[in-house]
């Protein structure tokens, strides 16, 4: 993390009203502050969507994207062409920017609530993933935090050592 921000942490249950809009709880609010309220949403995993600082984020995308167009100027990707393709669809359809209202509501696009298999009234977890907000489906939470609950020992030893 480029800026001496604290990690966002937690875990809560919210859900969504009527119109998908969805309210962050503000213990996560106080470490996660984008200016001005901008956001980029993203998919990152089945039944998982992200919320970035969009400054944060596009640095971050952009230097990258700027690396594989010098390498295609250069003809380094010829040979790529099918991986270069699927690349720009997934650029296309993985992040949108988005505003948090000031109250710290979002309001989740369509084609997210689909990735997310949400629904209006239905439960989300909302998680502190150090760097990002992330908003998950219920049940694929519950597995994806089975799968990884025993490598966390390993985890915090190899990052704080």
């Amino acid at each position: 993390m480029s800026e001496n921000r604290p990690l966002i942490l937690g875990e809560f249950s919210r859900r969504f009203d009527d119109r998908f809009r969805l309210s962050l709880p503000g213990e996560i609010l106080e470490s996660f502050k984008p200016k001005d309220g901008d956001c980029i949403i993203a998919k990152e995993r089945s039944g998982c969507i992200s919320l970035w600082d969009q400054t944060a984020w596009k640095e971050k995308l952009d230097a990258r994207i700027q690396l594989i167009q010098q390498r295609i100027m250069l003809g380094d990707l010829e040979q790529q062409m099918p991986q270069l393709q699927m690349l720009g669809r997934l650029l296309s359809t993985r992040h949108r920017p988005i505003q948090l209202d000031g109250r710290g509501r979002l309001l989740m696009p369509e084609g997210f609530r689909e990735f997310l298999k949400a629904e209006t009234g239905g439960e989300v977890m909302i998680v502190g993933a150090a760097v990002c907000i992330e908003i998950w489906n219920p049940k694929k939470w519950i597995s994806y935090i089975e799968g990884k609950m025993p490598k966390f020992r390993k985890l915090l030893t190899k990052l704080s050592g």
